[in-house]
């Protein structure tokens, strides 16, 4: 049951129509998660901005996927898993990968497993990384920096599966494929 209404740019307050037409221009269709979102201007705006911000970093796409959807499946939101689980394939990660990650495993690719690790560590510990994750992290080559943009993709995972979650945000039909149950 969906339990916060769905916006269109129309029907949604003034203040959010232009990050819903940014992000209907920039994905080609408003997702289910970000229409819900709409109803806050604060917290849409604030997605937003991380948003923009995490994917003008340092990761590449599928990196950033890697990250999303193991936050996803961390934080047991089935729309965002079916999301990052999409996006993943659609930039190219192996579908072996993707399925690892859904399973709650790490992936064959070392960089995503050091990412996937680091980052489900980072959740279920509530923010303490033990000393093995993130030396598999800086040991896949990634500057210690870069754990603060990890740190950001949990802020959209965060903001992202709780909306949905709460919201009971129907599944859009791009991502039916990749439909997703928490074990």
């Amino acid at each position: 049951m969906h339990r916060l209404n769905l916006h269109t740019i129309e029907t949604a307050p003034e203040k959010s129509r232009p990050t819903l037409q940014n992000f209907q221009h920039h994905l080609g269709f408003l997702p289910n998660a970000i229409a819900t979102m709409a109803g806050s201007p604060v917290l849409l705006n604030a997605f937003a901005a991380v948003f923009s911000g995490f994917h003008g970093g340092s990761f590449d796409d599928r990196e950033r996927q890697a990250l999303l959807l193991t936050n996803a499946v961390t934080l047991r939101c089935p729309w965002t898993v079916a999301a990052h689980s999409t996006f993943a394939l659609e930039h190219g990660m192996a579908a072996g990968d993707v399925a690892a990650m859904r399973a709650g495993r790490l992936p064959e690719n070392p960089n995503y497993a050091a990412l996937s690790g680091l980052t489900r560590a980072l959740l279920e510990k509530r923010g303490h990384a033990g000393e093995a994750e993130i030396e598999r992290f800086t040991a896949a080559g990634y500057a210690p920096s870069l754990l603060l943009e990890v740190i950001t993709a949990l802020a959209i995972s965060t903001l992202a599966a709780t909306t949905a979650n709460l919201a009971g945000s129907p599944l859009d039909a791009h991502f039916e494929a990749q439909a997703w149950a928490a074990p």
